[in-house]
C-alpha cells in the first residue's frame, strides 16, 4: 500500500493537449482494466496507472508521462463516459498521469463523481456537434477557471480551430473540491483550518 501522491489545486488557466478521443459508452474497464494483470497493483497507484487506457490506446501512458502533471492533458469522449463498475482507480490512475479535464457528451454518474473527487474537471458539450470539431493533438486553452467555476455553469474552451462551450454542472461543494485539486486536498484544508495541525496520509 502506498500513499496517494500530492495533486495540485486547479490553476486559474489550463493549456491542455488532447491525448484521446473516444466513442460513446467507454467503460471503466476500458479506462483501467480490472483483470489479473492489474489486480496485484490495486493498492499502488503509481504502478496501476501504467495500465490506463491500454485497451483504447497503448501509447497513452507514454504520452501522458512525457507531458507530465504540468501542464497536464485532456481527453474527449462521447456519451455515457465511465459506465460500468464504479472503481475509483479508473479516475485516480489517469489523474496520476496528469489528466485534468474530460470533455464528453455525457458521463456515467458514479464515474463523474470519482473524477471530481480526484480533481479532474468533467465538462459536457453544450452542442454535441462540437465533439466533431476536436481531435487528438489539439490544444485546449481555458482561462479564469477559479473565478468562473463558482459563478457560472458555462466554460469556454479554445483551440487553434474552434471555440467550444461546455457546462460543468457542479454543485457549490463540488466546485470547492475541484478548486482544491480533489477531495483529499479539500478535507485536509478544512481540517487544517479547524485544528491547525491535522496531517492526513491517505492510501489507495
Amino acid at each position: 500500500i502506498t500513499s496517494l501522491p500530492h495533486f495540485d489545486p486547479l490553476p486559474d488557466a489550463l493549456t491542455l493537449p488532447v491525448l484521446l478521443k473516444m466513442r460513446d459508452d467507454v467503460s471503466t474497464d476500458e479506462i483501467l482494466p480490472a483483470g489479473a494483470k492489474a489486480l496485484p497493483y490495486r493498492s499502488n497507484l503509481q504502478k496501476i496507472a501504467n495500465f490506463s487506457f491500454e485497451r483504447i490506446d497503448p501509447s497513452y501512458v507514454d504520452h501522458a508521462r512525457a507531458i507530465g502533471q504540468t501542464p497536464g492533458h485532456a481527453v474527449i469522449a462521447g456519451k455515457n463516459y465511465g459506465q460500468g463498475s464504479s472503481r475509483e482507480h479508473a479516475a485516480a490512475a489517469p489523474r496520476y498521469l496528469g489528466l485534468r479535464m474530460v470533455i464528453a457528451k455525457g458521463f456515467a454518474r458514479i464515474h463523474r463523481q470519482n473524477l471530481i473527487n480526484y480533481g479532474v474537471l468533467p465538462l459536457v458539450f453544450i452542442n454535441d456537434g462540437d465533439y466533431d470539431r476536436l481531435a487528438v493533438g489539439d490544444t485546449l486553452c481555458v482561462v479564469g477557471l477559479r473565478r468562473t467555476l463558482p459563478s457560472s455553469d458555462r466554460i469556454v474552451l479554445r483551440s487553434a480551430n474552434a471555440t467550444i462551450e461546455a457546462r460543468h454542472g457542479l454543485t457549490s461543494d463540488q466546485v470547492e473540491v475541484i478548486l482544491a485539486g480533489g477531495v483529499v486536498n479539500f478535507r485536509r484544508g478544512n481540517m487544517n483550518e479547524e485544528r491547525g495541525d491535522a496531517v492526513l496520509t491517505p492510501t489507495i
